[in-house]
C-alpha cells in the first residue's frame, strides 16, 4: 500500500504540472511528461490493484475503481495529445476530480494502518 501510495504522489506531481501548463494557455504538455505521468499512475495502479487482491479494505476497492475511472479519463486526455488537440479543460478536471478521492481514500486507509 505504501509503493502505491509514492507511486500514485509522483503520479499526481506531474498531473499538477500538466494542469498548470494548460491553464497557462498551452494547448497541451510535453509528451515526455505526460508518459512519465501515465507511466508513475499505471505502476501505481497494479500496486494497488495487488494489495485489493490480497484482500484488503472494501474502502481500497473503492479507491482502486475510483483510480480505474480516472485512468480511463486519462486515455481520453492522452488521445487528444496524441492527435496534438487541445486538452479539454472540464475532462482534466474530471480526471483529476477522481485521482484526488481516490489518492485521499487511499491515504487515509494507510494512516489508518499505522
Amino acid at each position: 500500500m505504501n509503493t502505491a501510495a509514492i507511486l500514485f504522489a509522483i503520479a499526481a506531481l506531474g498531473g499538477i504540472t500538466m494542469a498548470m501548463i494548460r491553464f497557462s494557455g498551452r494547448d497541451y504538455p510535453p509528451m515526455w511528461v505526460a508518459i512519465i505521468h501515465g507511466l508513475f499512475a499505471a505502476a501505481g495502479l497494479v500496486a494497488l490493484i495487488a494489495v485489493v487482491f490480497g484482500g484488503a479494505a472494501t474502502s481500497l476497492s473503492i479507491a482502486l475503481l475510483l483510480f480505474v475511472i480516472a485512468a480511463i479519463v486519462g486515455f481520453v486526455l492522452f488521445s487528444y495529445h496524441l492527435k496534438s488537440r487541445p486538452l479539454p479543460i472540464p475532462t482534466m478536471v474530471t480526471h483529476a476530480l477522481f485521482a484526488v478521492v481516490a489518492f485521499v481514500i487511499l491515504i487515509v486507509v494507510l494512516l489508518r494502518a499505522t
